[in-house]
């Protein structure tokens, strides 16, 4: 980190909304650019996946979503939106301060869990524009485990009243696992990731659920993808226990493992044993297998 810089701007996007770009520069850019994307009830804190990343070359960019992190406002819902494609404005925003304003050539963006499926489609729905040259998933959210008369129950409440609670978080079993004030190695900011997370809405959930039935129907990205998931899942745990802390506690590998390919042409879907969700919080071994992967898939299909 030494010799990185690093800065925060602003991206207004009407009104009150806001979104919020960080960047850490490396002494010497070889590489072009990587946009991180974060998931539900996160935002952007690991310092040590800029490191990773500067370390190769690259301009990190992070970006905290409306609603999330550093852009969340009183008097709004964190984490709400009613159409995931909304987010589309913010990361269009962003790859124009990239690609535009900063002058990058080639960029790369990585999405981690629900950032895993809003990137996913936005790709696609950008595809004809080719504003990035690969997109790397961490643990990406591509469907829920709920039978279909849940599914379709929980849809007609979004529509009809979305502001309803239809979970009050989401547990704090995966929160202990990452926070170093629990059984973690990691410190952020619990009024902007809270270790249950946000209420879930009825309105946001139902944009979940109609995302995924889009990505699932199969989508066109033109360039190559890579989705990094871990070997096994535990997601019904009600208690923290060591089990939790090599495994997926929050989504179902086997669905990114079945829709993984129809994102795109060249998909690339690689393991990672005893990964937590955000693999890159994983114990270190795990964190630098997967980090590897990245390193890996970027230098044979970027390069």
């Amino acid at each position: 980190m030494t010799e990185a810089s690093e800065d925060t701007r602003t991206l207004p996007l009407g009104g009150e909304v806001v979104a919020t770009l960080l960047r850490r520069r490396p002494a010497t850019n070889t590489r072009g650019a990587i946009l991180y994307v974060h998931g539900f009830a996160d935002y952007f804190f690991q310092d040590h996946v800029a490191d990773h990343f500067t370390a190769q070359g690259y301009d990190f960019y992070a970006i905290d979503l409306r609603g999330y992190g550093r852009s969340l406002r009183d008097g709004t819902p964190p984490n709400y939106v009613t159409d995931m494609s909304v987010y589309f404005e913010e990361l269009d925003a962003a790859v124009k301060a990239i690609r535009q304003d900063d002058g990058h050539e080639h960029l790369v963006v990585l999405g981690h869990s629900t950032g895993g499926l809003t990137t996913s489609l936005w790709a696609h729905a950008r595809r004809a524009d080719k504003l990035i040259d690969a997109l790397v998933l961490n643990s990406p959210w591509f469907d829920v485990p709920e039978p279909p008369p849940i599914r379709r129950l929980v849809r007609f409440l979004g529509r009809v009243a979305p502001k309803l609670v239809i979970r009050p978080g989401l547990g704090d079993v995966y929160g202990k696992s990452i926070h170093s004030d629990h059984k973690g190695e990691w410190a952020f900011d619990l009024t902007m990731k809270p270790l249950a997370g946000f209420p879930v809405l009825a309105g946001w959930i139902r944009a979940i659920l109609i995302a995924q039935q889009r990505l699932q129907q199969g989508l066109d990205v033109p360039v190559p993808v890579l989705v990094l998931h871990s070997d096994r899942s535990m997601i019904t745990e009600k208690e923290w226990s060591e089990d939790v802390m090599k495994v997926d506690a929050v989504l179902e590998v086997e669905h990114m493992k079945k829709w993984a390919p129809g994102i795109g042409k060249d998909v690339t879907v690689v393991e990672v044993p005893g990964g937590l969700h955000d693999l890159f919080l994983s114990p270190e071994a795990v964190r630098t297998r997967a980090f590897d992967e990245v390193d890996k898939f970027l230098a044979e299909k970027t390069a």
